[in-house]
């Protein structure tokens, strides 16, 4: 499938989902005003075939509610909201599209860099669809030697632009993460396992903040005090999913989250320095006041 192509079907989805509901004329309208059309309208026949095409490679139904005057909307328009795999895919091939089409601009386009790993991901999801057991060579963060081991895949997550692997260790019989940019090698194997029935990935990491689960660090309320400037900040781009403002003023807002807190999220509130305030749990407020006396330490005026 050409790029040309795909830039089309992401096109209308965009155009249906920002709509709510438009006709087949109105959305001609719209298409006209873009350089993809090249002046031609979008006959319903190809137009058929679009909606088609969308519901095959996004999973999203277009409907047409001949009631309303022959409009037509995403019938599943949730499953674009929030953290799902459709929303994901189309952010991720509309941004690379968009980037495409203006590549004579590479100089001007600054991007970061992201960890190996995505080598390792198109081997992991064939097993994890064939419920096959993987052979992982892996080194760890903190090994100084590299292990080969079977696995069974669970699932796979995305956090700070990193992929992890949950996998269930067949040595040990027990779940562990791996972060997919320490694989050094992964092989698939001929030998079965059996994707369990009580597993769910949502519910594994229920209150996480990020990859790390600690089954002895319960999920409790997290309660921030943050300056009028950072709040804004957080409004748009929140901590966790569960995040709620519950008080603003012209000085500082308090913000709430159910997680477990976790050394990635306590990484996560030093990061925004004195433009945050842990409040709740005090277990918490003790821990990071000790992490900020222990960073003021590194920093005392050398002694002559």
């Amino acid at each position: 499938m050409s790029k040309n192509q795909i830039n089309k079907y992401v096109w209308l989805v965009e155009t249906l989902y920002k709509a709510k509901k438009i006709t087949l004329k109105e959305i001609n309208r719209k298409w006209l005003e873009t350089d993809l059309s090249e002046g031609l309208e979008i006959p319903r026949r190809t137009f058929d075939n679009w909606k088609n095409a969308v519901e095959d490679m996004f999973g999203l139904v277009i409907m047409c509610d001949k009631r309303d005057g022959d409009r037509y909307y995403i019938e599943n328009r949730e499953d674009l909201e929030g953290d799902g795999l459709q929303r994901w895919l189309l952010n991720t091939m509309s941004v690379n599209n968009t980037l495409l089409e203006n590549k004579t601009m590479s100089d001007r386009i600054l991007l970061e860099n992201i960890p190996s790993g995505q080598d390792s991901l198109p081997v992991i999801l064939e097993a994890m669809k064939k419920s096959k057991v993987l052979e992982v060579t892996y080194k760890g963060y903190w090994s100084e030697h590299e292990h080969t081991f079977p696995v069974a895949p669970y699932c796979v997550k995305l956090f700070r632009q990193r992929w992890y692997m949950v996998a269930n260790s067949v040595y040990e019989d027990r779940i562990r993460i791996y972060s997919l940019d320490r694989i050094l090698d992964v092989q698939l194997t001929g030998e079965p396992f059996k994707y369990p029935d009580d597993f769910c990935p949502e519910v594994y990491f229920e209150g996480c903040f990020g990859v790390i689960r600690d089954d002895e660090i319960e999920v409790e309320t997290v309660k921030l005090k943050v300056n009028a400037d950072q709040s804004n900040y957080l409004r748009s781009l929140p901590l966790h999913h569960s995040q709620e403002e519950i008080e603003t003023n012209d000085e500082y807002s308090i913000f709430t989250l159910r997680v477990r807190p976790t050394f990635d999220l306590q990484q996560e509130l030093l990061k925004h320095g004195d433009t945050l305030e842990v409040l709740e749990p005090q277990w918490l407020r003790r821990e990071i006041k000790d992490v900020v006396k222990r960073m003021g330490s590194l920093y005392k005026p050398d002694k002559k």
